[in-house]
């Protein structure tokens, strides 16, 4: 196992990313090295790596429109005035407030999908009522996580479509068939876990209050152009109306996320909320906000290309499946450990599918795992990787927004909050709801 071509490219990937070296360059390098250890020549190690980089071209597309969607809602500034009425009517009690911004943040990875661009926006300002209230700024961070996090987990829209549809499609290129709706009839467990977790910091881990100094922030963003206003205009109308009608195409019979994200631009354009002349600027800013997230999403698909390639793969699960006498429990165990372990390298829960599928589906069939079980696996393996990791934006967003003042710390009062109510969860449905399903 240890001279195993595929363990070792694994390793490192892990090794090199844990390094700080960037995760696309951690992953070519990675791919590479797999190949030559396998026997491989140089340049078809390449060739297929590029060939296989096709199996996650959807993904990247759906990126990048809905970066440009997500841009586009940011400019209107819908995002601005719904959390600011939203987060004002609750804001004089404290565990109500950490929920509302648990729901805020839920929001903006499917209703209104601006990822985190809505932290420096909604955070910055609350810090004196959250001082004046004495909350435990490590309370917000799992607040927030929770929902950068457990929406795209469980459900199937916006990113969670996008996370979903890597599953099942990475799942049938690895000779396991299914389709995307499967995924959230067996996901929703691990999102039924971070809730829990979340429950669990607001109402017990960090009700003692925690003061902090008065200080004047070091700098915040400020709200986008056209959003200082703090009502409803007609352009913030058109604005929900786009949004609402990219969500209702996922829902329908369409199932479309490109779709969607197009019919919602379309709309903010033509209802006046946006100039036409803006549309450049909105498609840029979309693929500067995810277009390196897509190109990453490309280069893992590409990169279990190459570990499929080496022929690797089954002597790995034969060796793994000798370790674990056939222990069901044991498998599960192992499997999530590894899931953690690379991603929580990586730093990106979608960038990890493709090598945890090449590697989980096979030694799951060999272990007798069922499907709903498999889905499990790879999709709360996969998941491990945005809470806890330093690397992850699902901690370096709420971080960003709790220490403009220079009170937050990244790791104590970010990454380590998040990992112990999400992560360990999330790793104990995992193990138990593969062997029970």
């Amino acid at each position: 196992m240890l001279t195993n071509p595929v363990f070792l490219s694994v390793i490192i990937m892990v090794g090199l990313s844990l390094a700080k070296l960037n995760v696309l360059l951690s992953l070519i390098i990675a791919a590479l090295a797999g190949g030559l250890l396998a026997g491989m020549p140089l340049g078809e190690t390449m060739s297929t790596l590029i060939d296989g980089m096709g199996g996650n071209s959807s993904t990247a597309l759906s990126y990048i429109l809905l970066g440009a969607l997500a841009a586009t809602l940011h400019k209107t500034g819908i995002a601005h005035i719904l959390t600011r009425k939203l987060v004002t009517i609750v804001k004089d009690k404290t565990v109500v407030l950490l929920l509302a911004i648990a729901a805020v943040a839920s929001l903006s990875q499917n209703l209104i999908p601006v990822h985190i661009a809505f932290i420096p926006i909604l955070i910055p300002p609350l810090l004196v009522v959250m001082d004046r209230l004495r909350m435990d700024r490590r309370a917000v961070a799992t607040a927030l996580t929770f929902g950068l996090k457990a929406p795209y987990v469980a459900l199937p829209l916006g990113f969670g479509w996008i996370f979903h549809g890597i599953i099942s499609d990475q799942m049938a290129e690895n000779g396991l068939a299914i389709s995307q709706g499967e995924v959230w009839q067996v996901m929703w467990i691990a999102g039924a876990a971070m809730l829990v977790g979340l429950l669990v910091a607001v109402f017990f881990t960090y009700r003692r209050p925690r003061d902090y100094e008065e200080r004047e922030p070091a700098g915040t963003d400020r709200p986008p152009e056209g959003a200082v206003e703090e009502r409803m205009t007609r352009k913030h109308w058109v604005a929900l109306l786009g949004a609402l009608a990219a969500l209702a195409v996922q829902l329908s019979p369409i199932g479309s996320l490109h779709i969607g994200a197009i019919l919602g631009i379309a709309i903010i354009i033509a209802g006046g909320a946006l100039r036409w002349s803006d549309l450049d600027e909105m498609l840029h800013s979309g693929i500067g906000m995810m277009g390196f997230i897509a190109f990453v999403m490309l280069v893992a698909a590409g990169y279990g290309a190459v570990l499929r390639e080496t022929g690797a793969i089954a002597p790995l699960v034969e060796t793994a499946d000798a370790m674990f006498g056939g222990s069901r429990l044991l498998g599960a165990t192992m499997m999530i450990v590894i899931g953690l372990f690379i991603t929580m390298g990586l730093g990106t829960s979608f960038g990890t599918i493709p090598i945890i599928a090449a590697i989980y589906v096979p030694m799951a069939m060999s272990l007798g795992f069922s499907t709903p079980a498999t889905i499990l696996l790879i999709g709360t393996a996969a998941a491990l990787g945005d809470a806890g990791s330093p690397a992850s934006d699902s901690t370096l967003g709420p971080t960003a927004g709790l220490n403009v003042d220079g009170q937050h710390d990244h790791i104590w009062d970010t990454c380590v909050p998040t990992f112990l109510h999400y992560n360990i969860p999330l790793m104990v449905v995992g193990i138990i709801g593969a062997v029970v399903l």
